[in-house]
């Protein structure tokens, strides 16, 4: 019997969750063969199985270990017809734990750089309920991430705020009566399938979805209660959550004349329906109001002919794509340009803290991408000293983070400048908001074909128009109109950008 242990994973990290178990308990895997996949806060990993033989899984999905933990065993006795067979253990019935009359405040520690207050986003245990210290208790949102919170100690859970509360780092979220020896899950068994029925109906965690189940059902709009968990004790495993389907809605019992609450104009029902803003959604309008408000912002305007690029993009795509598997986007085009001109105008990529003004030598860019949970601004790091093909493959990879609510919180930190594509969507022209602290944001539109006068004659064009936002208490008229130029005469003879000219 071999032990799966939890590898060292990267620099600096401690912890991993169980996100999906690919091969099920019982079951024959082959030397090498990927079996688990374990997720960071920094990306998701598929494990290989060390030596061939049936697995026996020993953590659920969803829950967090730390490096070197066990896992799960393999038995390299057994051959792929040999079934695994888990033995009943006979154990004794659970001993109350004591109450030490300690309390235990669950203070909102620090969770980055320049946040300075969080929102309660889903309590993960409920009031009253047991918690095993650093188990999750509840969710909490910044404008940039959702954090798992962890219990400090073990005993009864008392929250003080609600899900939606808004509160400062350091503020008191909820308090645990800390209690010590024994456990309060009934563990007496006698057979296997008393075993089963015990752990699903009667143990503490019965109707509490895993952290994974409860991000699952909460991005369904599904309530835990009158789900059955199928995990220990009850729990609501993520296989639960993702088979759950939201209870029909009941038959509206017929009505001589139309309620109050659902008008009828003409025939035609009028219902409105209401839906409570996400903590996320909630930050963002209050950061982009703020930004309204503290800035004074300004937007400038241009026009690129983008025919030498979408001819330079037909002519090397697939050769582009051949050695580089990624494919040659107009992204890469834009942040070769926007970082060039950075470093011709760097006040342009500066900021103002209090009263300096602080330059940067470097370009971080910000781009903004559609997320499910709203709108997130992951970084590209040093973008100035990448290649096309550098660009266009983090591009990719922080858009699908971003898609899948895998960004960390460091992809979102420290971008100096920020490009805004709502050309996808069909946006002909637009006065994008800056994205503070930073003080100029970049929007591209789409590209449609417009009659230009080339040499005298005129030519139909596939033309995108610029549009520049910037902060005038630090950007002058001259160097946001030169910034945009620069990047037109870049854009418009791709040349440059390869020769750095």
């Amino acid at each position: 019997m071999i032990d799966v242990k939890i590898p060292a994973v990267g620099e600096s990290v401690t912890e991993v969750t169980i996100s999906q178990w690919i091969k099920g308990h019982g079951e024959y895997v082959e030397l090498d063969e990927i079996f688990v996949e374990l997720e960071t806060d920094k990306a998701t990993q598929e494990f290989p199985a060390e030596a061939a033989g049936t697995l026996k899984i020993l953590v659920e999905e969803g829950e967090t270990v730390e490096i070197g933990a066990v896992i799960a065993q393999i038995d390299t006795s057994a051959n792929a017809s040999t079934p695994i067979v888990t033995p009943v253990v006979e154990t004794p019935s659970s001993v109350e734990p004591k109450a030490t009359g300690e309390k235990a405040d669950q203070i909102i520690t620090p969770v980055g750089e320049s946040i300075s207050e969080v929102t309660i986003g889903t309590w993960l245990k409920q009031d009253g309920d047991f918690v095993n210290m650093d188990e999750e208790i509840c969710e909490i949102e910044s404008d940039k991430a959702t954090f798992e919170f962890p219990a400090t100690s073990s005993g009864i859970l008392r929250i003080k705020e609600e899900e939606g509360n808004t509160v400062s780092i350091g503020a008191i979220i909820a308090s645990i009566d800390v209690m010590e020896g024994g456990t309060p899950i009934e563990t007496s068994t006698t057979s296997s399938s008393e075993s089963t029925t015990s752990e699903s109906t009667d143990g503490y965690a019965a109707g509490h979805p895993s952290p994974a189940a409860a991000k699952i059902l909460a991005e369904k709009g599904i309530d835990a209660t009158g789900i059955k968990g199928t995990g220990k004790d009850g729990r609501i495993t993520k296989e639960d959550a993702l088979a759950a389907q939201k209870p029909a809605p009941a038959a509206k019992p017929a009505a001589a004349a139309p309620s109050p609450a659902a008008p009828v104009f003409a025939g035609i029902s009028r219902e409105t329906t209401r839906k409570k803003l996400s903590p996320m959604r909630k930050t963002v309008a209050r950061r982009l109001v703020a930004v309204k408000n503290e800035t004074a912002m300004l937007t400038t305007f241009n026009e690129v002919d983008m025919k030498p690029i979408m001819d330079l993009r037909k002519k090397y795509k697939e050769s582009f794509k051949e050695k580089y598997e990624v494919n040659l986007g107009f992204m890469s085009f834009f942040i070769k340009a926007s970082t060039m001109a950075l470093q011709e105008w760097p006040a342009v990529n500066a900021f103002i803290d209090g009263n300096e003004m602080v330059t940067n030598d470097f370009c971080d860019v910000s781009i903004a991408v559609s997320a499910p949970k709203g709108l997130v601004v992951p970084v590209i790091r040093n973008a100035e000293s990448m290649s096309f093909n550098q660009i266009e493959s983090e591009v990719v990879r922080l858009a699908k983070k971003a898609r899948d609510n895998k960004l960390s919180m460091e992809e979102m930190q420290g971008g100096t400048f920020t490009i805004t594509n709502g050309g996808i969507f069909g946006s002909m022209l637009s006065t994008p908001i800056i994205n503070a602290p930073q003080s100029a944001i970049l929007g591209m539109h789409n590209i449609v074909e417009r009659p230009v006068a080339i040499n005298g004659q005129v030519e139909i064009r596939p033309i995108m128009y610029l549009a520049l936002s910037y902060d005038h208490r630090i950007i002058d008229g001259r160097e946001s109109v030169s910034f945009l130029v620069r990047i037109k005469q870049l854009l418009e003879d791709p040349a440059r950008l390869m020769l750095g000219i």
